[in-house]
């Protein structure tokens, strides 16, 4: 790294900095010119349960914000000698959805309303039926029609409704807008215009017409921009706000605010169609970029976009490598009674390694991770479960396998939905998280789970943070008629490679065994549920 060299871009104020509210992390990360992180700076914060409801106080937000900047200054300072003054742009990203009202004083009217609520399934399933558009419990809109059908007081008074990312970008720079990827987690998108769908607009109004709001959606809503378009500048305020040291001054482009799919897709480059990214760890969801509306509703498929503004279908599941982990971690405990010191990182390669030696169907062996309910599934609990048959080949092999496996099975499920019955193309996937780790095991089992080949990147881990950079330096650095697909081809990954494996036919037969039995067994993990 040419440390003088960088030194000399950030004083000339020629770096880019992205910043992304994680639900348990708040990431900044600077780039320099050639898009490639120069410093970082985080801070970790956890949403609250309070009356029932997971929110963050806004003294929390900012609090969050101002600790990440500094410590990102700090990153600067140690590394370089220098301060930042002036940035090229700034991005601010957030985890989507959820609810955040205010009233024409700037007020927010109720507490933040997370993603992670489940608390508005009848207006989910209503606003479903009356749009025949799935809209999920976390998106926006159906938190705000079931605040409606509850009859909450506040609601009157609301003028203006954003996500997180879109209250920060409106308190940096004045401007109420947000990135079509986020806004796609508020309210359906036309993906023709790149707007909210007005149709459905016009049926919502239409639906909440005699109660006699003093308002209508669409002007309680966001504006929607996509990837390259000016969405403000940083004020003097919100230069402030962010750092309150004064040493940052005002003036600095920024991008669209976006959520945190749209930046992981920029992270992973699969914003083209047939592209998509699988992020598998703690939970585990897919992105799939397509060309066309699905043919039929579906509850299982979230519909969302592109920064930029493209069809996404998105399968999200609950659950992923806890269960897995968790026996890992008993191997552990085996070890050191046994007297033996055993690395985690080594224990983890041996076992995920082990598993690719088992039978291609896990010889017969059935597990479920379901730490959680599982909406694909149908699940509202979940327990952890593992059963064999007596004449079940139980060896390590497939006992590692078979947990392979079931983290992956229920995104298989819906891979299947996307893949299998609505035929769409998807002609990569790029895998990141914890799964991938180890190198060729999760990649294989991915690629065995939804016969498709699945690449992995060097650069899969750097997050959001330095997605919604990337964002930001696309404003500042794009070429007239560019666009963010190629930008991302021809500027930021051009010379990374991708390890690509092909699926592996007898894989593939063997988990599409395994998900029959799988299917069969999901009774045994309901009797589960209910007895244990």
């Amino acid at each position: 790294m040419d440390t003088a060299r960088i030194r000399e871009q950030v004083e000339a104020g020629k770096a880019v900095l992205g910043i992304e509210l994680g639900s348990t992390r708040i990431k900044a990360v600077l780039i320099d010119e050639t898009n490639v992180p120069i410093a970082s700076g985080s801070f970790g914060w956890e949403n609250r349960l309070e009356n029932d409801i997971w929110t963050y106080h806004l003294e929390d937000v900012w609090t969050g914000l101002q600790e990440c900047y500094r410590d990102l200054r700090e990153d600067v300072k140690k590394q370089y000698g220098v301060d930042i003054k002036r940035l090229a742009g700034i991005g601010f990203s957030a985890m989507m959805h959820g609810y955040m009202a205010f009233n024409e004083n700037g007020e927010i009217l109720v507490p933040f309303r997370t993603w992670r609520n489940t608390m508005t399934g009848q207006a989910a399933k209503e606003l479903t039926l009356l749009f025949q558009y799935n809209i999920p419990q976390r998106w926006s809109i159906a938190h705000l029609y079931q605040a409606i059908l509850n009859g909450e007081e506040h609601v009157k008074d609301v003028t203006f409704l954003t996500t997180l990312s879109g209250y920060v970008h409106w308190k940096m720079s004045g401007k109420k807008v947000l990135g079509v990827g986020d806004a796609s987690g508020m309210f359906p998108i036309d993906v023709e215009k790149k707007d909210y769908n007005q149709r459905m607009i016009q049926q919502f109004d239409e639906l909440i017409a005699e109660r006699a709001y003093p308002w209508k959606l669409k002007d309680i809503l966001p504006t929607v921009l996509v990837a390259g378009e000016e969405a403000g500048v940083l004020t003097k305020e919100g230069a402030k706000l962010l750092d309150p040291s004064g040493t940052l001054e005002a003036g600095i482009p920024l991008c669209p605010p976006e959520g945190d799919a749209g930046t992981g897709m920029t992270a992973t480059n699969s914003v083209a169609v047939r592209t998509g990214n699988v992020s598998a760890g703690t939970s585990v969801f897919a992105m799939v970029v397509m060309e066309k509306e699905l043919e039929r509703v579906h509850e299982e498929i979230d519909m969302v976009t592109t920064p930029d503004g493209s069809l996404v279908g998105m399968v999200h599941c609950n659950n992923c490598t806890s269960d897995l982990n968790a026996w890992v971690a008993l191997f552990k405990e085996y070890s050191n009674a046994m007297g033996m010191t055993v690395d985690m990182d080594q224990l983890f390669s041996t076992l995920y390694r082990k598993a690719l030696e088992g039978d291609p169907d896990c010889g017969g062996l059935l597990a479920y991770n379901y730490f959680s309910g599982e909406t694909i599934t149908g699940f509202e609990e979940g327990r952890p479960l593992f059963v064999r048959r007596p004449d079940s080949r139980f060896n390590l092999s497939n006992f590692m396998r078979v947990h392979l496996y079931t983290s992956l099975a229920a995104l298989k499920m819906g891979m299947d939905i996307l893949l299998k019955e609505e035929h769409v193309q998807l002609e990569k996937i790029l895998g990141h998280g914890g799964l991938f780790k180890t190198k060729g095991v999760g990649q294989r089992i991915m690629a065995a789970a939804i016969d498709v080949p699945v690449q992995v990147m060097e650069t899969a881990g750097e997050g959001g943070a330095w997605g919604i950079a990337l964002l930001a330096s696309y404003l500042v650095h794009k070429k007239a008629g560019e666009s963010l697909s190629q930008y991302l081809n021809d500027t930021v990954f051009a010379d990374q490679k991708a390890e690509e494996m092909q699926p592996d036919a007898r894989d593939v037969a063997g988990f599409n065994e395994f998900i029959k039995t799988y299917k069969r067994g999901l009774a045994i993990e309901q009797t589960a549920v209910e007895k244990m």
